[in-house]
């Protein structure tokens, strides 16, 4: 019996197959591809353009302004989908195509799924070089879509239109691989994908990827449960894997149990609800210093779906008890093998919820329980004197920002950051209401992320208020999606903060010796310098240049009603304020490791050294 086929280009056999793809967890199913996004250009206008003109009843499109943005969309959708379900990004060749390698390291380093569709040069050859072509005197199959392997979680060329059939696939595999997650990469010669093919039947039936949850094995499970009972100070660190497996009420439930604190990374903040009496808040060098304290004195450091990065262990030097160990649950075996930890290797929500099962019964000393407790209650009133602000008629203070958002927020709401001195802010002030509410990129600190990311999380949360934070050299970088949103109806909001330079690199600068060198967005002095009046630039025209609502705040009081009318409105808002400079933030609780010049002759130099020498030597191996 012959089996029907399909005639059809590379290109409309792939969004057909794309429009038919599931995934599905714990009984819920739901589309992996929700939609693409694309940029068109000879490289793709004719293949994958024209596929979405015939199957656009199948796959909705979306029209991006910077091919980078659009990969930061769709992360932005993914991360607040749970990574069950993402977004096609399709490029040109050429520019295009390297624009997308930020958004796909990004991806990739901080775990979310995303289909990078660029197109590429002739499989066939019919003309050599090519508009945009980058000619390797020795590889003639190089092409400016290689620069797209090393941040990819898979990688192909589909030189030959079945060759699409196994390498989908393996793509839609990669895509919803809870371990192995990431930018996933299918180069398109433009020649093959406006190219014929008959295609089997069932590559285009529906099919459903299950999300495993695997279990702990029983003997790691032992393990690590007699490790968490012999412990005096055991401290568990909550990682963004605890919110990629919906595991905060097993998370909850453990901490309910057992009494052990619980400190965030930056991917896992929200974890616990931030009145939940066992949350420590965040943890390393953007830390509280009740987490810090209970970091440097812990016997026992469980992690739970974190990567141990250098802002978590404060480059090594954070865990400072002498006997401290490490227990690490995480899906991937490359994770929890580091620190040198007796290993759980397994979905954290089943890991989480085994282990309270073989922890029946026990529970840390009271009066453990009752220091972490009473350093909550401390930092508690650090948070409130930061964000607080006794004059309504005052400039603001960055800190007083996230105050009065605080107060205008609900718990539905979501905020994004990714970069500047706003994160360490967050992470130190920030009060979490729910699992979602907190979405900071820090896996790749990457200025830019918040806006494009806030049209994604519309998009996966359409009635949800969406609140991007960004300072004015993130701004800078790229408000083009602000366009987006207008074109889609988005009521996303854009909190601006204009501080007139790179603030968190500026304090950086000085701290090292670097005495904030082009930090300031100045006019440059007669000597030289950037010292001058601040540029005349108008960011917040800007934006309603581009199609958004404005509001400007002057004061703490009128920066609270504007963010009030903000939450309230149907359309893209802009809340502007500029802020006093003065900082209000708590300092830095932990170290981070930023090299210093070893030898200098400017007295802030050498001063930084010597403190950089004495910080370094803390610095332990955890074998």
């Amino acid at each position: 019996m012959s089996t029907p086929t399909h005639r059809l280009t590379t290109a409309q056999a792939l969004v057909r197959f794309l429009a038919v793809q599931y995934t599905e967890r714990d009984g819920v199913r739901q589309r992996l591809i929700a939609g693409t996004w694309g940029i068109f250009g000879h490289g793709n206008v004719a293949g994958i353009g024209q596929a979405l003109v015939e199957h656009a009843d199948v796959m909705p499109y979306h029209q991006g302004r910077n091919e980078q943005a659009m990969v930061h969309a769709a992360v932005g959708y993914a991360r607040h989908r749970g990574r069950l379900s993402t977004q096609a990004v399709t490029t040109s060749i050429g520019p295009g195509a390297t624009n997308l390698v930020t958004g796909a390291a990004l991806a990739t380093i901080n775990r979310l799924p995303v289909l990078l569709l660029p197109g590429d040069y002739f499989a066939a050859h019919p003309a050599d070089p090519l508009l945009q072509q980058l000619e390797h005197p020795v590889e003639a199959d190089v092409s400016v879509n290689d620069t797209l392997r090393p941040v990819s979680r898979y990688f192909d060329r589909i030189t030959r239109p079945e060759a699409l059939i196994a390498s989908a696939l393996n793509a839609m595999r990669v895509l919803t691989d809870p371990a192995e997650t990431g930018a996933v990469t299918l180069a398109l010669p433009q020649d093959v994908q406006a190219e014929a093919f008959d295609w089997p039947g069932e590559f285009f039936a529906e099919r459903v990827w299950r999300v495993r949850r695997p279990a702990p094995d029983p003997a790691e499970l032992a393990a690590a449960a007699d490790a968490i009972r012999s412990a005096s100070r055991p401290l568990i660190v909550a990682g963004g894997g605890v919110h990629h497996s919906a595991a905060e009420d097993a998370l909850r439930a453990l901490a309910d149990a057992t009494g052990i604190p619980v400190a965030s990374t930056q991917a896992g903040k929200g974890s616990l609800r931030h009145d939940h009496p066992a949350d420590a808040g965040g943890i390393g060098h953007t830390g509280t210093a009740v987490a810090d304290h209970l970091a440097r004195t812990a016997d026992l450091v469980v992690g739970v779906g974190t990567r141990h990065t250098d802002f978590t262990t404060a480059s090594g030097t954070l865990f400072q008890n002498p006997g401290v160990r490490f227990v690490n649950l995480n899906i991937t075996a490359f994770d929890a093998h580091k620190l040198a930890a007796t290993t759980l290797v397994c979905d954290a929500r089943a890991g989480l919820t085994a282990l309270t099962e073989a922890l029946a019964g026990h529970r840390v000393d009271a009066a453990y329980e009752a220091e972490y407790r009473a350093g909550k209650e401390r930092w508690g009133r650090v948070v409130e004197a930061a964000l607080r602000s006794d004059d309504d008629s005052a400039v603001p203070t960055q800190t007083q920002v996230l105050g009065a958002l605080d107060t205008v927020v609900g718990d539905e709401d979501v905020v994004i950051n990714a970069a500047g001195s706003l994160p360490g802010d967050l992470h130190k002030l920030w009060r979490a209401r729910s699992p979602r509410q907190y979405h900071l990129e820090y896996g790749y600190s990457c200025m830019g992320y918040e806006i494009p990311a806030a049209v994604g999380v519309q998009q996966a949360a359409p009635d949800t208020p969406v609140w991007a934070l960004v300072g004015d050299g993130t701004y800078l970088m790229m408000p083009t999606e602000i366009v987006t949103a207008v074109q889609e109806g988005l009521p996303v909001n854009v909190v601006l903060v204009q501080n007139h330079g790179y603030a968190s690199i500026g304090g950086l600068s000085e701290s090292v010796g670097a005495e904030r060198f082009g930090t300031a967005y100045r006019h440059r002095a007669a000597d030289g310098s950037f010292t001058g009046a601040p540029l005349p630039v108008d960011l917040a025209a800007n934006a309603g240049s581009l199609g958004m609502d404005v509001l400007r705040a002057k004061t703490v009081g009128e920066l609270r009603e504007a963010l009030r009318a903000a939450r309230a409105s149907d359309r893209p808002t802009c809340v502007y304020v500029e802020t006093d400079p003065a900082p209000t933030a708590p300092p830095a609780e932990a170290w981070w490791d930023v090299p210093v010049a070893e030898v200098a002759g400017r007295e802030p130099a050498v001063l930084a050294r010597e403190h950089y020498d004495r910080e370094a030597a803390r610095r332990r191996r955890y074998l």
